[in-house]
């Protein structure tokens, strides 16, 4: 719990104005002697699966990228149609990651993210590179 805080800002995260618990979630973790240097949690809704959040810890090392082959395999014994996600305006390094993923952009939410504020007060004005964080962004990965 304390990573994810530490991370997030909170035990949560708001997505599409839904409220997601860390500890309520399922999910995966990546070990490296013993200690984490990756974690991936998810929701299953209906026939989609939404991947809630990803960490890692140790970059360019393949770790999120196994973590979310984990998530889709998930899916796929689920028999989901998807798997989506959240991103937001500012996460241009994560807009770039999952498109090369095979991830296609397929929504944005205009200011979704200060409604998210009302919930989350935690979340920052500005984010990567000082740019302020306003819209949600949805990638989807059609299964």
């Amino acid at each position: 719990m304390k990573l994810t805080t530490e991370n997030w800002g909170s035990s949560i995260i708001v997505s599409r104005g839904k409220v997601h618990s860390f500890e309520d979630l399922p999910g995966f973790i990546a070990l490296e002697n013993g200690r984490i240097i990756g974690l991936i949690t998810y929701s299953i809704s209906d026939d989609s699966l939404e991947i809630v959040s990803l960490d890692s810890f140790v970059k360019n090392r393949g770790v999120g990228t196994q973590l979310i082959n984990h998530v889709i395999e998930k899916a796929k014994e689920f028999k989901c149609k998807r798997v989506w996600l959240i991103t937001t305006n500012d996460n241009t390094r994560a807009i770039r990651y999952y498109q090369k993923r095979g991830f296609n952009l397929c929504n944005i939410y205009l200011n979704a993210v200060n409604e998210a504020r009302k919930i989350k007060p935690q979340i920052p004005l500005y984010g990567y590179d000082n740019i302020p964080i306003l819209h949600e962004i949805e990638f989807e990965m059609l299964l």
